[in-house]
Formats: structure tokens, sequence, C-alpha cells
């Protein structure tokens, strides 16, 4: 136990410093941003991996393909990927795999699943990140694109393989401590930052995009019915936690009761002259319970953290676009009573 401490207290010393940010060029985010949007239209989660090379402290993605889907019996995954590798070498395009990325809808990304992938990206690409694109946020007006790395405390939990509460508290692994988020960056030429200038000005104004829409009922309702779901699944956790521990409890009374009655009954032996029982065999009778698991419950609370995030910031910048459309209104009632 106490070495396990020490573990826990030198992995809680060691701060990931592998990348400082991530930078992405546009081509890659488009190709991100179209498999994402088209894999959403079925309700499937869109993959893929990420190429690029790191230089410095900069994570460089130039660019980036889909996995094939997992229906496809046919295909082998691993055989696709070191074929589209080699086949972007052949035209000069960065050919280091540096990382994979994910779609999500609604912040709902954290999973078990995501976990496992990263620590095995992880582990093996020391570098290696996944970037999670939202699309329904994405689809409201606000990009979201988010780089996050697996961090030691949880790398560590994964070596050990153990998820009992114990374990995480030597850790001291939480749901606030699972990932770390890398700062984005995306990058274009000089050429593409002209085009892109020359297309905002050619765009008509009535084609534009209206910043002040107030239609906010059916995005805080959707983070809504996320956030109860996932109470919900942590408020069974919370149960299922709760009669383990009562068992524990009622197992230990019977042992106590158990071995008072045997310290009883040696006394009389002794008194007899008969030798006394071991206490031995009153613990065989008593098997330790199987400790549930906790990582779901974290992986459950690192969701509904994510969730009210998202309501907190969306609900802020809803609010500013009503004060604003309010001091329109009062200005043009003012106007026109002139």
């Amino acid at each position: 136990m106490a070495n396990r401490g020490n573990r826990a207290r030198k992995t809680e010393e060691v701060v990931d410093n592998t990348i400082n940010y991530v930078q992405c060029d546009g081509l890659a985010v488009m190709k991100i941003v179209k498999h994402c949007h088209e894999e959403s239209s079925t309700m499937d989660l869109a993959q893929g991996a990420l190429l690029g090379l790191v230089v410095d402290k900069c994570l460089e993605i130039t660019n980036c393909f889909p996995f094939p889907k997992s229906d496809d019996e046919t295909m082998d995954e691993e055989m696709y990927q070191l074929t589209m590798m080699r086949r972007l070498r052949r035209v000069n395009v960065d050919h280091f795999h540096v990382g994979w990325y994910q779609s999500a809808n609604v912040g709902n990304f954290l999973s078990v699943a995501l976990l496992e992938s990263q620590f095995h990206y992880q582990t093996s690409i020391e570098e290696s990140v996944v970037v999670v694109y939202d699309t329904q946020k994405s689809s409201r007006g606000f990009l979201c694109l988010k780089a996050y790395r697996l961090t030691q405390q949880a790398i560590q939990m994964y070596k050990d393989n153990e998820f009992t509460p114990e374990a995480l508290r030597n850790l001291k692994v939480g749901y606030e401590r699972l990932f770390v988020e890398i700062p984005i960056v995306i990058k274009n030429s000089p050429l593409t930052n002209i085009m892109m200038s020359e297309l905002s000005e050619m765009m008509p104004e009535e084609q534009g995009h209206n910043f002040l829409d107030l239609a906010t009922a059916s995005v805080l309702e959707n983070h809504m019915r996320c956030l109860i779901e996932r109470v919900d699944e942590l408020y069974q956790e919370s149960t299922r936690y709760n009669k383990y521990q009562q068992a524990v409890f009622k197992q230990e009374t019977e042992k106590h009761r158990a071995l008072a009655k045997q310290a009883a009954d040696n006394a009389m032996r002794v008194s007899k002259g008969e030798p006394p029982i071991p206490e031995e065999e009153v613990l065989k009778q008593f098997r330790p319970l199987p400790v549930p698991p906790r990582l779901n419950a974290t992986i459950t609370s690192g969701q509904i953290n994510t969730y009210s995030q998202h309501m907190s910031q969306f609900c802020s910048q809803s609010l500013a676009k009503l004060f604003i459309t309010q001091s329109l209104q009062n200005a043009k009632e003012a106007k026109d009573a002139k």
C-alpha cells in the first residue's frame, strides 16, 4: 500500500509537456468537417487518422483520412491505414501518424472507447492527440474543434488496469484529470487568406449569417435532455455503489459476530483442556466482495461537467443577444415615435 502511495505521488509530480499546442492546416480541418457532417446525417460516428509531424513542442497536422466503416467485414483496417500512408508518401505528403479524430454531438465524446483508443495511441505514439469536432454546436455557428491528451494519472490507471475507488483515490484521478486540453490553432497559407478575404467581399449581405438568431429553445432542450440522461446514469451508479457498501457493512458485522462467538467457544474449549479453533476457519466463510469499478461513474461525471459548461457558455451568449436586440428595438421605437 505504501509503495502504491509513493507511486501515486511520483505520478502526480510528472507534468506532460510533450507538446504545447496543435497547429492544424485548413485543408485538414475542412476534411474533418466534411467527413463528420456526412456521417452525422446518418447518425454514425466519424473517425479518421491524423497525419503530420512534430516540430519542437508543436504538433503540426497537415492531412487526414477517414477510417473505413465498421460494417464492412471484408476491410482490414490496419492494412487500409498502411496503404493510405504509403500512397500519401508517394505524392510527397506528410505520412507520419500523429493521432486520430472523432465526431461528437452536443459534447458526448467522453466514453470508455475513447479512453481506451487514446491510451493505445498515446502509449505507441507519444505525441499523439485526439481531435474532437462537435457537429451540432458547429452547425449553430460556433466552431467546436478541440484537441485532447490523456493525463499521466489516466495512463497509469490503464496500465495498472485497476478502476476501484481505492486505486482512483491513490492516483488522484477524477473526471477533471482524465484528459488535458491542448490549444489548437488553425493555419492557412497567405494565398488562402487572400482568397477568403475576396470571397467575403463578394458575398451579398442578405446571404450572410444571421448573428442575432434567437432560436435557442431547441439547443437548450437537447442539452437538458442529455444532461438529464447522464444524471440518471450517475444516480444508478451511486445506487449500485451504496448497495455494495451496505453489503460490506453487513458482512463485517456478521464477521465480528462470528469471531466473538468463536472466542467464547475457544474459551470454553481451553477450560476443558481442548485445543482452540483458529480464526482462519471463520474468516474462510467470509470472502471479500467484488468492488464495483468506478470508471463509468467518473466518465459520466465528466459528461455532466461538459454539458454544464456548454449550457453556461451558450446561455451567456444568448443573453447577450437578447440585450442587444432589446436595445435595437428600443432605438427603433424611439426613432418611429419621432
